[in-house]
């Protein structure tokens, strides 16, 4: 992935989304392209025209932290997509491999002791740990019941978004198809960002754009997201509908990866749907708690 590249079409991606009224500037008349235009965004940014026509074109190395903060600004950027920025600005710079943490290939990765007595203490729930690709590393046994869609095709490989995009059992599993979708290629695109020289990433990117159709587009939206808690809707083959809300926490003791925990409203009949799940897990001699993907 070129940076250049990226930059540029993140800011004109980011751009386009913006109207004149939005940034409270007269609409005018014969636009031909939508959005704002690289001259208010950068009277917006207080800057020059020229300065800015250059940050869009992908030139971010050594621009300041302030000029960044006023693109973004300017942009009405979210608090994902200024990140974003500042990790695009980092990887022109060549600071990113010394900002951001140690990530230790997952590829021979194994959940520590206390990590799986952590999952496997979670009996109410699906509790699993992925990474920035959406690898599923580790999950108790009724995330394994969950995403049992997941692990019956063994060439989705425990990957959430390759199942999401080349598994027609997702359509069925995702009642929300489109939104799982979106969600999923938001978390990609943000990894990109904050693992730029993520060889496994690069290459499940290259093998879903070149096989979905429905990836490639959502891949060049450039959008980007926050993972961290709402709400999902699930149909499971052996229990049906479910609801359920989700939390996931960065592991603060194993950077790049996160703890993902769902859990239903008391009383509900998601609740009673994952106690039935739990049983059924029990009864189809699901894999021991904490199960490496």
């Amino acid at each position: 992935m070129d940076n250049r590249e990226e930059v540029r079409e993140f800011l004109t991606s980011r751009r386009a989304k913006i109207t004149p009224e939005l940034a409270g500037l007269p609409a005018g008349s014969r636009r031909r392209v939508p959005g704002l235009r690289r001259s208010e965004v950068a009277a917006l940014a207080d800057m020059s025209v020229e300065y800015y026509a250059k940050l869009e074109r992908g030139n971010l190395a050594g621009v300041s932290p302030a000029v960044l903060e006023a693109v973004a600004r300017a942009l009405r950027l979210d608090d994902a997509e200024r990140a974003h920025l500042l990790h695009l600005a980092q990887a022109a710079d060549g600071t990113d491999a010394l900002t951001r943490p140690r990530r230790r290939s997952t590829r021979q990765w194994t959940a520590h002791r206390s990590l799986r007595w952590t999952l496997d203490a979670i009996t109410a729930g699906p509790a699993f740990v992925r990474n920035g690709r959406m690898d599923i590393l580790a999950a108790n046994q009724l995330a394994r019941a969950f995403y049992s869609d997941v692990y019956a095709t063994p060439r989705n490989q425990a990957n959430l978004a390759r199942f999401n995009f080349l598994d027609p059992a997702s359509r069925r599993f995702y009642p929300d198809w489109d939104r799982a979708a979106d969600i999923a290629v938001a978390i990609l695109r943000t990894e990109a960002g904050r693992n730029p020289h993520d060889k496994d990433l690069h290459d499940l990117v290259g093998e879903l754009s070149t096989r979905s159709d429905e990836f490639r587009t959502r891949w060049g939206a450039h959008n980007v997201r926050h993972h961290g808690t709402g709400t999902k809707r699930f149909h499971h083959s052996a229990v049906g509908e479910l609801t359920v809300a989700y939390e996931a926490l960065e592991m603060a003791a194993e950077p790049g990866l996160t703890l993902t925990v769902y859990t239903a409203e008391p009383g509900s009949p998601s609740e009673e749907a994952l106690r039935v799940l739990a049983s059924w897990a029990a009864t189809q001699g699901a894999d021991s708690p904490a199960h490496q993907a």
